[in-house]
């Protein structure tokens, strides 16, 4: 054992990246690579915690929302996905404008809206879910539609990303997801998603979406098919971008890590262990310095691995969610929603001071020590 810095290492191999973290040196791939592998996660962790209470202090934010998926018919096929439907399965859906609606109240601070490529629905009607949310509740943000759903929309009504944007944003809009950029490999796209875009188009939508002023989030999938050093790539392509951001361009908020869900998709026999989450969710907190903020997106890792992710570099819970349907036809473990009091104390569990936000990290309220 080696006590460096008030930390005690049992893999040494961590120490020259801890002396990085110190003295505010980027660290490089090799060291995303040494954070992914290494087995002594007590010191990784709190390596990790000291990078994010320098950003954050000892805040965890989280944002009363509510997830609303107007469908799962989708003209995908990818192969992780259980939730995309053809017309004619058994578990495709479609809701109205009035089903929609009823999903949203004023007690709520965002709604996420995410959904499938449907085969008939025009832009219009994705419009119009985002224009009538804005009238009906003008109160209430609106996180909508990930970055493969703007490229549907361009191409459906042949026109440009920047247009779709500014038609949304003048429609309602606050701010994008993150989905849909899994992992920026062409092996795993070629294997898992080809017909969805990859990373060139990805980017394009969130650069686009920047410039205009719209901040937006940013994924990984991992826990299939992946490479280590994939998951490092995919995080120093994202550093690269928001590296690379125009002065008045909005950026990236946060970081999602997003754990398979495998259900039937035969990707993964189990869904990656709580080890390999912690690692992931600090990582990403090392690696992704100019990022604000690292969720710990309790529907997807669950909430026992949520909360002790937030001593692990996360400094967000994303929200109480109201009904996913995404990770759940995946099978996935988590209950359905928590409520505002559940978060902060979960929060309060960890050591931390929980912070309720807007969709846009605008401070809500602050809930002190108990």
């Amino acid at each position: 054992m080696h006590l460096v810095h008030g930390v005690v290492f049992r893999d040494p191999a961590l120490i020259p990246i801890w002396e990085k973290v110190l003295a505010g040196d980027r660290l490089g791939f090799d060291d995303g690579l040494t954070t992914l592998r290494t087995w002594d996660l007590p010191a990784l962790g709190r390596m990790a915690d000291h990078a994010a209470r320098a950003r954050n202090g000892s805040r965890v934010q989280f944002v009363v929302n509510r997830q609303i998926n107007p469908t799962n018919l989708c003209v995908l096929s990818c192969v992780f996905c259980d939730f995309a439907a053809k017309p004619g399965d058994a578990h495709a859906y479609e809701q109205d404008m009035d089903e929609v609606l009823a999903q949203v109240s004023d007690e709520l601070s965002e709604v996420h809206i995410v959904g499938g490529l449907h085969p008939k629905w025009r832009f219009d009607r994705y419009l119009g879910i985002v224009r009538e949310i804005r009238q009906r509740f003008p109160r209430v943000q609106i996180k909508a539609w990930t970055a493969v759903e703007i490229d549907w929309f361009a191409r459906i009504e042949r026109t440009s990303i920047e247009d779709i944007l500014v038609r949304l944003k003048e429609a309602g809009l606050d701010t994008l997801p993150g989905g849909g950029a899994e992992v920026f490999s062409d092996r795993v796209r070629k294997e898992t998603f080809k017909t969805k875009i990859g990373r060139r188009r990805w980017f394009e939508v969130h650069r686009t979406a920047h410039r205009l002023g719209i901040m937006t989030n940013a994924t990984l999938l991992y826990g299939h098919i992946e490479t280590y050093g994939e998951r490092v790539d995919h995080m120093l392509q994202l550093r690269a971008a928001q590296d690379a951001r125009g002065p008045d361009d909005a950026g990236f908020a946060s970081f999602i890590p997003l754990a398979l869900q495998p259900g039937n998709t035969g990707l993964a026999e189990r869904q990656a262990s709580v080890l390999e989450d912690l690692r992931t969710v600090a990582s990403a907190r090392l690696m992704l310095d100019n990022f604000p903020h690292i969720k710990a997106y309790w529907v997807m890792l669950g909430e026992n691995s949520a909360a002790m992710a937030l001593n692990f570099g996360a400094s967000d819970l994303d929200g109480t969610i109201g009904e996913e349907k995404i990770a759940h036809f995946a099978q996935a473990k988590s209950p359905v929603g928590l409520a505002r009091e559940r978060l902060v104390r979960m929060i309060r569990d960890a050591g931390k001071t929980p912070v309720e936000r807007d969709a846009l990290y605008n401070v809500v309220q602050v809930w002190e020590a108990a």
